[in-house]
């Protein structure tokens, strides 16, 4: 038993001799790093870093944001177009119609107002013109499914199969987008 008692006092001399050799190899490797810690104007200068880091990306996020406002307000502008277009087409198409069908009136009356409509449908395709509005191009095309809408067939010895013979109803673009699809006829190979 004392053997125990001797061997414990003499373990802690030998732990309280490393116990100071290792906190001062602490001591020693912290050193530098604590200098650099002390360091005001190392700090400083991380510290500045970090904000024109933070600041560079508040910036970019901003401009990102910026630019997508803007191509967001465009998309609406250009949707709030659409929507007007498509509810004003159905006028353009009865003003079309009122001024073909006013060309085989003799009647004198009829044709001041004819001449009313042509003048007024006139100033509507003006109109669509400076809006950026074209009609599509359909008689004598090739039919184009993102295009035109084929609501007929014929048989036709004048015309290749798949071309656009006739048009029941004007499609129209706004820039290069389909507002409404053109309402085709379409000629097809004649039965041998």
């Amino acid at each position: 038993m004392t053997s125990d008692k001797d061997a414990r006092p003499a373990n802690e001399a030998a732990s309280a001799e490393a116990t100071p050799d290792s906190s001062t190899a602490a001591h020693e490797a912290s050193g530098p790093a604590s200098a650099e810690a002390a360091d005001p104007t190392a700090q400083l200068k991380a510290e500045l870093e970090s904000t024109r880091d933070r600041y560079l990306r508040t910036a970019a996020d901003f401009d990102n944001f910026r630019k997508r406002s803007r191509r967001d307000l465009e998309d609406a502008e250009k949707r709030a177009r659409e929507g007007m277009l498509r509810d004003l087409l159905p006028v353009f198409d009865n003003l079309e119609r009122a001024a073909g069908a006013a060309t085989t009136t003799q009647a004198p009356e009829a044709q001041a107002i004819a001449d009313g409509v042509r003048m007024v449908l006139k100033q509507f395709t003006d109109t669509l013109d400076r809006a950026g509005i074209k009609r599509v191009v359909t008689v004598g095309q090739p039919f184009d499914p993102n295009q035109h809408e084929a609501i007929q067939q014929i048989e036709s010895a004048d015309q290749p199969p798949g071309t656009v013979v006739a048009e029941v109803q004007a499609g129209y673009l706004l820039g290069d987008r389909l507002v409404r699809a053109a309402m085709v006829v379409v000629a097809k190979a004649p039965a041998s």
